[in-house]
């Protein structure tokens, strides 16, 4: 029998620490499966908080680009976030119909649209901002500055080699 235990009944019941138990087929991979994990609780908590204001997790850092860059063409937002054309058109035109950006024709190239943040989206900006804090706070705590320091190094650290291993995929 694996970590999880099962009751008299024969159904698996949860591990009584809470922990998810890493699955036998991820043994090669704890690190990745914790990465997982976290990513995925991670996302949650953002998209809790972010329905606050009413964006969808990914639209607050599109905006973040927006309110500190100016306008952008679109293509340069897809760059800039490291994403892809029909996710970033998905994205533009909800916050578009949200009000919180405006799409127009570049002057250069009719073909290219950029993409503004609206006078509307300025006032969310605190909010968001003050949802990325909790959103830092639920994530670090009371962990100190150098574990923290730490962590991020880490993180910086492993973003690397995936972005190295995505090329060396052509991703």
């Amino acid at each position: 029998m694996t970590e999880s235990a099962a009751s008299s009944e024969g159904c698996p019941q949860a591990l009584a620490s809470g922990a998810i138990p890493l699955p036998a087929a991820a043994v090669g991979g704890p690190i990745s499966h914790a990465i997982f994990r976290v990513a995925r609780t991670h996302r949650m908590i953002a998209g809790h908080l972010l329905r606050r204001v009413g964006l969808h997790p990914g639209q607050e850092l599109v905006m973040m680009q927006l309110w500190e860059l100016g306008p952008q063409r679109q293509v340069d937002l897809v760059r800039l976030l490291d994403s892809d054309a029909a996710t970033m058109t998905r994205t533009i035109r909800r916050l578009e119909h949200a009000g919180f950006v405006r799409r127009s024709p570049c002057a250069d190239d009719k073909r290219a649209s950029v993409i503004e943040a609206t006078t509307a989206s300025h006032a969310l900006r605190k909010e968001v901002e003050h949802l990325w804090r909790q959103l830092e706070d639920a994530t670090v705590g009371d962990t100190g500055d150098d574990e923290q320091a730490t962590v991020l190094r880490a993180l910086e650290d492993i973003e690397q080699r995936l972005v190295r291993a995505a090329a060396r995929l052509g991703t």
